[in-house]
């Protein structure tokens, strides 16, 4: 390459075209680069002031140089300007603006002047070669690819993918496995970033997808679109948990995915090192799907919470440790597998918790109402668990209740009032003492009880609560089943507890903001 510019027509274009196939670039990238080169060496023999162009035939080698000049009818520029007269002799007709050309004798470069341009022809080359593998690579996140491991540096796995390289970082390797230079690896490609330093691949052998990608590969129902894999987690290395779907009543989605024998699933396990996979019917039904995603263990009943995103599991006391697994490793993988947070407890636990919120809905009845035990009991018993309920239902659901008339349901209704009403007074004397202004009451959807929990969190104006996102009032607290331990808890918004929706928090955000608005107004007026 360094006597590439030196070189014979016929030289130059062989250089061209060999370097073009062998880094697998368009010939005319390499033609560009060979062109710049000679301009850059043009300008260190002629001087870099001249405004020096170089054209390379790709196809004879023939090489011409020239300077670009503009006719001018004083010249301020010899370098780059030439008077009319001179311009005549170089291109009969030129007027005063235009653009000329000036040929040059080609140069005859040394070999620094080769060193040079052969650096230059390298890293355009070198460019081109990571442009094309970024190109070839950037859409192909989420398959499979297979490559020759070429070497292990700190944990991680380089692996030559052919006509690039792709890294498997130490936490996304299957832990346990060894990996020797020279071995052939499958992997997931996971993400393809740009930077200055090339196209990085990053694959994984341990994320959920590729398990998947695995199960596409070995069974024709998944790859035809038949049976769906709906959902998958995984502990890699050790235990994996897949949900799958039939849009076929007549095939077998877990059937169809064990194969003959277990031979496709033995196939997909060999290959993410002997890992046990648990393959499960996936179902619309939330309840249906946690009881089959904590099999083996057998589950008595389950409570769902909506509004926290979390499923109570009440199993036998002697499916306790196995619905929970090694290290919970089962419980992890199923709540993974469900996207919700699941509680395991015990018949006896559950039997225990019940009891306990009974006496406490029933003693606060009871304090509130000024009723005696059995009626606040009973109430407990007929599903009711706050006075808001007893305040605002029908009269005739609780003169439905044995032993309930028209008389006792009034009075009862009449005294939960008078309680949240006492509640509102409390929760504003505690308002105004935490130093909410008044102003903020008058927002839609707040009660007292929420300007309370605002005043707490220091949000104590007009102008603190228009400062605020959405977001930060009123997002519901997420529990991300495969958040570490020691990873800060998600508290959700500041009235995250109160249950407002997104929409209502927008109107409580805008109302705030209403007095910024009428403000600019009247600098606007006076200002006018």
């Amino acid at each position: 390459m360094a006597n590439a510019i030196s070189a014979n027509k016929a030289e130059l274009i062989a250089i061209a075209n060999s370097v073009a196939s062998e880094k697998m670039i368009d010939k005319a990238i390499v033609i560009e680069a060979m062109e710049d080169a000679i301009q850059r060496s043009a300008r260190a023999r002629y001087g870099a002031e001249n405004d020096i162009r170089a054209k390379l035939d790709p196809d004879t080698g023939d090489l011409r140089l020239w300077r670009v000049v503009e006719v001018v009818e004083v010249v301020e520029d010899y370098f780059k300007q030439v008077d009319l007269k001179a311009a005549q002799k170089l291109q009969p007709g030129s007027v005063v603006g235009d653009f000329i050309v000036d040929p040059l004798p080609p140069v005859d470069l040394g070999r620094i002047d080769a060193q040079s341009a052969k650096q230059v022809i390298f890293q355009k080359v070198r460019d081109a070669e990571r442009e094309r593998q970024y190109e070839e690579f950037k859409d192909r996140a989420g398959e499979i690819i297979t490559g020759v491991v070429k070497s292990v540096e700190f944990g991680h796995v380089v692996v030559n993918l052919g006509r690039a390289e792709g890294v498997i970082r130490r936490d996304q390797q299957i832990p346990r496995e060894v990996v020797r230079v020279g071995d052939r690896v499958r992997a997931l490609i996971l993400n393809v970033r740009r930077e200055n330093r090339g196209p990085q691949i990053f694959l994984s052998r341990a994320h959920p997808e590729f398990m998947k990608k695995l199960f596409a590969q070995e069974v024709p129902e998944i790859y035809d679109g038949i049976i769906t894999i709906m959902a998958a987690a995984r502990d890699p290395g050790s235990r994996a948990k897949i949900g799958v779907i039939s849009r076929d009543s007549s095939i077998d989605p877990v059937g169809a995915c064990v194969g003959m024998k277990g031979s496709r699933v033995q196939a997909v396990v060999q290959e993410m090192q002997g890992e046990k996979i648990d393959i499960i019917p996936w179902s619309e039904d939330t309840a249906t799907f946690v009881v089959n995603a904590l099999q083996p263990a057998t589950v008595s009943r389950v409570v769902i919470d909506e509004e926290e995103e979390r499923i109570e599991v009440v199993v036998p006391d002697d499916q306790l440790s196995l619905a929970i697994g090694r290290r919970g490793q089962n419980v992890r993988l199923a709540s993974q597998l469900t996207g919700k947070a699941i509680d395991i407890m015990t018949e006896a636990d559950a039997s225990e918790k019940r009891q306990r919120e009974f006496i406490q809905r029933s003693e606060m009845f009871q304090n509130e109402l000024d009723v005696d035990e059995t009626l606040s009991q009973l109430l407990v018993a007929e599903g009711f668990t706050e006075l808001e309920e007893v305040a605002y239902v029908s009269i005739d659901e609780l003169a439905s209740i044995e032993g309930f008339d028209d008389e006792l349901a009034q009075e009862l209704q009449s005294r939960a009032t008078e309680a949240l009403e006492r509640r509102e007074a409390a929760a504003r004397e505690e308002r105004r003492t935490l130093g909410v202004e008044d102003s903020l009451a008058e927002m839609p959807h707040l009660t007292e009880a929420m300007l309370v929990t605002l005043g707490k969190a220091g949000i104590k104006t007009l102008d603190d609560l228009a400062d605020l996102a959405t977001d930060e009032l009123v997002a519901k607290k997420r529990t991300d089943p495969r958040r570490r331990r020691d990873a800060p808890e998600d508290k959700g918004g500041i009235l995250a507890q109160y249950g407002l929706s997104e929409e209502q928090g927008n109107e409580i955000i805008m109302a705030a903001r209403a007095h910024w608005f009428a403000d600019e107004e009247t600098s606007e007026s006076e200002g006018a």
